[in-house]
């Protein structure tokens, strides 16, 4: 049988950019060779796209999987967006699309699915996901909705209401909304939440721009400062708990991992206890009893189906340390996909090991594809 030829897209404008290339690293160490032909696509921070040769060996390192510095970019193959929507003869004859090669020698052909190893802002949230629609391609991960939904967190909350899924109390406000009336939001949050409470960008992923308020003046500088990194903030409130997660696989009979748990080093989850310290640890499977344990995971597959999730999500929950009551807190749609991180651990301690999740993940990547391929897009009115 021919080799699946796969697109690795890794990098991007994200605040999680680093995040992107740990992950991307982590995966072409674990692709099977004899069974893939692996294209590498890096995105610098500045959004400029980089095709790099063909994958003959796994990468030894992050610096090999961003091809050089800015400055030598025209002698690693920097391209437009043209070639991923360009196509070889043999792909117009299938009606499959192509990456055309770079000017570091990648090889030109069809892909056959992509995986967009993008974190956060352009690569969570439906955009590159949507590109990849356009362009026919088959891709990993949740579609345009379920990323978009997933990304924001207030229209996330909201799809949870509407399944009746137990979350904690939340407000949240625009920009523009908070300039023209911030003392009815402050009163709003101090009578419906009350101290301490989180405050979030609606939009950003590893807890970046995230900061616990115990007071009013901690209240406002939280969210002076989630308003650096989006024009929209939620606002949630605090719930003494232990933290929970769960990992979600499939399209339309998804599964769920065993239950983990996360043991911060500081106050609370934030960038720095998840990437920079080291402290925090992972519980896996989580010391909670078996009723707990089916109740999660019923509850983060059906978050994952609340959102029209397809091949993996993470989702996230408190258990409250006082009454045993459980909350989910948010979905993750690309989760960190490193060996060491949580979804990859949670399938291992439930019986999938790395490199077989990763055949599982472009499995149904090319199976939803194919199957939208049957979907009849127009019609003749003749």
């Amino acid at each position: 049988m021919s080799k699946i030829r796969v697109g690795l897209l890794y990098g991007g404008k994200s605040g999680e950019h680093e995040v992107s290339l740990q992950t991307a690293l982590a995966v072409t160490k674990a692709l099977d060779l004899s069974k893939y032909e692996v294209q590498p696509f890096y995105i610098t921070k500045e959004g400029d796209w980089r095709s790099g040769p063909q994958l003959t060996a796994p990468a030894n390192s992050v610096d090999a999987l961003t091809f050089g510095s800015a400055s030598s970019s025209n002698e690693t193959g920097t391209f437009a967006l043209q070639p991923l929507f360009g196509s070889s003869a043999a792909a117009k004859a299938s009606g499959n699309p192509a990456v055309s090669g770079s000017e570091s020698g990648a090889a030109a052909g069809p892909l056959d699915v992509v995986l967009p190893l993008l974190h956060g802002t352009f690569g969570e949230d439906g955009t590159v996901q949507g590109l990849l629609e356009m362009a026919n391609i088959a891709y990993v991960g949740t579609g345009v909705l379920a990323s978009a939904v997933g990304m924001d967190k207030v229209m996330m909350k909201k799809v949870f209401a509407q399944e009746g899924l137990p979350q904690c109390v939340f407000r949240h406000f625009t920009k523009s909304q908070w300039e023209k009336d911030n003392a009815f939001f402050i009163m709003e949050i101090e009578v419906a939440i009350g101290y301490p409470c989180f405050v979030k960008p609606a939009n950003l992923g590893s807890s970046v721009g995230i900061n616990k308020a115990r007071n009013r003046d901690e209240l406002l500088s939280a969210i002076a400062e989630a308003f650096r990194y989006d024009r929209k903030v939620i606002v949630e409130e605090f719930i003494d708990a232990r933290e929970l997660e769960v990992a979600v696989l499939g399209n339309d009979e998804p599964q769920a991992s065993v239950v983990g748990e996360i043991v911060s080093s500081g106050e609370f989850y934030d960038y720095k206890a998840k990437y920079i310290d080291g402290k925090s640890s992972m519980i896996i499977p989580a010391e909670i009893n078996s009723e707990q344990a089916s109740r999660i995971r019923d509850l983060a597959v059906r978050a994952f189906q609340s959102i029209d999730g397809t091949g993996l999500s993470r989702v996230d929950f408190f258990l409250r340390k006082d009454n045993g009551e459980i909350y989910i807190n948010e979905i993750n749609t690309m989760p960190g996909f490193t060996p060491f991180s949580m979804y990859p651990l949670l399938w291992r301690e439930s019986g999938k090991p790395y490199s077989e999740l990763l055949d599982d993940l472009v499995r149904l990547a090319i199976q939803r594809h194919e199957e939208k391929q049957r979907l009849q897009y127009s019609f003749d009115l003749t």
